[in-house]
């Protein structure tokens, strides 16, 4: 009596499982074959620059469409430095709001706040973008940038970042809209991580003596440190490419300044401006290889993101 459906089960084993193989490699070399086919798109379409500007695209500031003159230096740093202040802005307010989530907020509170966190990540980069650019920018070049200007203006050396006209819009504004956008990527992958930590460990701490600050230094960061780099990697890959948000409020001017307040760009915005402008096979090759760049810098940035997660797992 039990032959028949035994036989039926391993007949559907020898077919299904096989099956289910041949399905998963399929998806992954799908996914692989398309990451390569963009690879090849991007290396075959920068060819022109580099047989017209060879390595100067790479060390060049300057960007000058009318006479084929490019390089990358001017959007490389632009790009650079708003990810940066995003991360000094995102990651400790998102580690905060974590900490509150998980150890100090009443729980009746601790799921309206979290879903509220959440929802910003829904909004489209565009209304951040206009956000920023129609009522943010106006107060900050009002009330923020004189204030910097004065204060931090005349130190040495730290001064040079905050000197010249209050206009609002520059890469310290698209910093820090930057910082506002990823803020819910990081806060939610972190917040899921320290919620991960059992309880038993938490109350051992406490029964010890420790005291809650303790307790998260001591207990929950070390116990989740691989889903704590993980979050950072993903507000960080968010940060480096971000296009219409940093369009909107950085200025899009291609020129390099010690001041964080100057206009600027990035790569992203770059590509978006110009490329329905682009015309000659070396100006269009010029923006396809500020992608290869994007492209590349992405890349080693989630590289060191696995080194840092592999290295956090022994």
């Amino acid at each position: 009596m039990d032959e028949a459906p035994r036989r039926k089960g391993n007949a559907r084993s020898r077919i299904g499982d096989p099956l289910f193989k041949w399905l998963t490699w399929s998806f992954t070399m799908l996914v692989l074959l398309i990451l390569g086919g963009v690879v090849f798109t991007l290396v075959e379409g920068s060819i022109p620059v580099f047989k017209t500007m060879g390595l100067d695209f790479l060390i060049t500031a300057k960007w000058n469409p009318v006479t084929d003159q490019y390089g990358v230096i001017v959007p490389l740093v632009g790009t650079l430095v708003t990810a940066l202040i995003a991360m000094l802005v995102g990651v400790p307010t998102s580690f905060a709001i974590a900490f509150f989530l998980t150890e100090l907020c009443p729980y009746f509170i601790r799921q309206p706040i979290s879903i509220a966190i959440e929802l910003l990540a829904a909004v489209p980069s565009i209304i951040y973008g206009i956000w920023g650019l129609f009522i943010v920018a106006p107060y900050f070049q009002s009330h923020i940038e004189p204030v910097l200007i004065a204060v931090l203006g005349p130190i040495p050396v730290l001064g040079a970042l905050f000197q010249g006209p209050a206009i609002g819009i520059g890469m310290l504004l698209a910093g820090l809209i930057l910082g506002l956008m990823i803020l819910p990527f990081i806060t939610a992958v972190t917040r899921d991580v320290f919620s991960s930590v059992p309880a038993v460990l938490r109350e051992s701490a406490y029964g010890l003596g420790c005291t809650r600050w303790e307790v998260v230094r001591r207990i929950v960061l070390p116990y989740c440190r691989t889903g704590v780099v993980g979050a950072v990697m993903l507000g960080l890959g968010r940060a480096l490419g971000e296009t219409m948000a940093v369009t909107f409020v950085i200025g899009n001017a291609h020129r390099l300044s010690t001041s964080l307040m100057a206009p600027g760009t990035t790569i992203s915005a770059t590509l978006a401006n110009e490329f329905t402008e682009a015309v000659g096979d070396v100006y269009t090759s010029a923006l396809i290889g500020l992608g290869l760049v994007l492209f590349v810098l992405t890349f080693f940035v989630l590289a060191l993101g696995k080194r840092l997660l592999l290295r956090a797992g022994h």
